[in-house]
């Protein structure tokens, strides 16, 4: 009988197994449209390298800035959202983009940059946990599927974000970066309406005690559990530190190595991450089928004969291996989220947000570092060193077999 004090979410509801394509397709393009803004600012960094005379190393400091405030964040708001629903977080969180993008456009200081680059990475920080729980709401079953369809619009708005930035701003200057606030407008508005169908299904995620939760939760110690996720965190670094190589440096690795135009390097860094966003399709709905940790093998291990040979080729050839390597390490992440996800039922918006955060942690750190390494050692040296992280896939091998894995 419920009482006068209940509340949907407390109230024994069905098991949610139909997925809602057309909520999934809506956050997907609110997060290309983020990620598309958010790609600008390491798209602009040779611009803004010749404007106000940085060196790698304060290149660094910018992705550093952004992606540690994020990382930060992140977490938090996971961990907040699972205890208390905000539908409309998401709306919030899209305004302080697009108030570090106005930032970003009239900057005239590094301090003022790396202000703007804060204020970007808040946004963000409080865009993907909650985004991300939204996706496992629309799911139903296919959870992979979901994942990969917010994945690949995030990766979709990385790989435009360039393009834009060489047709649109190296040519127009800093100041026509206002010209995209335009598209973040339009993310609030459809984050409000996606935010409107949150606050109506919220019955599609409560916590459920049924007997499947609890026999995963119970099958594993919680030495087991402990022991996949530094596992899965290690797996992330690897990704993310060789993705902070190419994301944050590969236009000057271009430019120093073969000497081609900021414009043209642009164009090879959009082709990159468009075999990224291309590759992340593919990663969830083959974790449905075949498992998480199949597909976590082949797309960290996979990447390191590619990645090994990438420094040692010539121009046409480097485009060839880096799409190859952007199509299998895009698949990664969407199954170490979703396998962490099925570790810790329940935790869906505190796993989100752990590994969005560490995602954007590691990529700052990592491109703070590598910025630092390529002042004192050249660029060409840091991708040979980078070449190798791949490798670290070989602890895939650690990970158990989750029965939630196997369904």
């Amino acid at each position: 009988m419920r009482t006068s004090g209940s509340t949907p979410a407390d109230i024994a509801q069905p098991p949610v197994t139909s997925t809602v394509f057309g909520l999934l397709f809506a956050i997907s393009a609110s997060h290309l449209m983020n990620d598309m803004i958010q790609a600008l600012l390491p798209s602009i960094y040779p611009l803004l390298r010749n404007s106000y005379a940085l060196s790698f190393t304060q290149l660094g400091l910018i992705t550093f800035t952004f992606q540690v405030t994020a990382s930060l964040l992140q977490p938090v708001v996971g961990l907040i959202t699972d205890r208390k629903s905000l539908p409309y977080s998401l709306p919030i969180g899209m305004t302080l983009t697009t108030v570090g993008l106005v930032s970003l456009s009239s900057a005239s200081s590094f301090a003022t940059i790396l202000f703007s680059a804060g204020l970007i990475g808040a946004g963000s920080a409080v865009f993907h946990p909650e985004a991300s729980r939204i996706a496992h709401m629309a799911a139903g079953k296919r959870r992979g599927l979901a994942q990969s369809l917010f994945q690949v619009g995030g990766n979709a708005g990385s790989a435009i974000g360039p393009l834009l930035a060489a047709l649109i701003i190296v040519p127009h200057g800093q100041r026509a970066i206002i010209g995209f606030s335009a598209v973040s407008l339009l993310a609030i508005l459809v984050l409000w309406n996606v935010g409107r169908w949150q606050g109506r299904n919220l019955h599609r995620i409560h916590r459920r005690s049924t007997s499947k939760d609890a026999e995963v939760e119970s099958i594993y110690s919680r030495k087991t559990v402990i022991r996949a996720l530094l596992v899965l965190v290690v797996l992330t670094f690897s990704k993310y530190v060789y993705l902070a190589s190419l994301s944050s440096y590969y236009t000057f690795y271009l430019m120093d190595r073969f000497h081609i135009s900021v414009r043209d390097s642009q164009y090879h860094l959009f082709l990159l991450l468009l075999a990224v966003a291309i590759g992340t399709i593919v990663g969830g709905p083959v974790g449905d089928r075949f498992g998480r940790k199949k597909v976590i093998w082949v797309s960290i291990l996979g990447v390191a004969p590619f990645s090994l040979l990438l420094p040692h080729v010539g121009l046409g050839m480097t485009g060839v291996l880096s799409v190859i390597i952007g199509l299998i390490l895009a698949s990664a992440f969407s199954a170490i989220l979703v396998y962490a996800q099925e570790l810790l039922p329940g935790k869906v918006g505190m796993v989100a947000g752990l590994f969005f955060g560490l995602a954007f942690g590691i990529a700052g750190i990592g491109s703070a570092a590598l910025g630092k390494l390529a002042d004192m050692h050249g660029i060409n040296f840091v991708f040979q060193i980078c070449a190798f992280l791949p490798l670290l896939g070989f602890l895939t091998v650690f990970l158990p077999e989750i029965r939630a894995d196997r369904d």
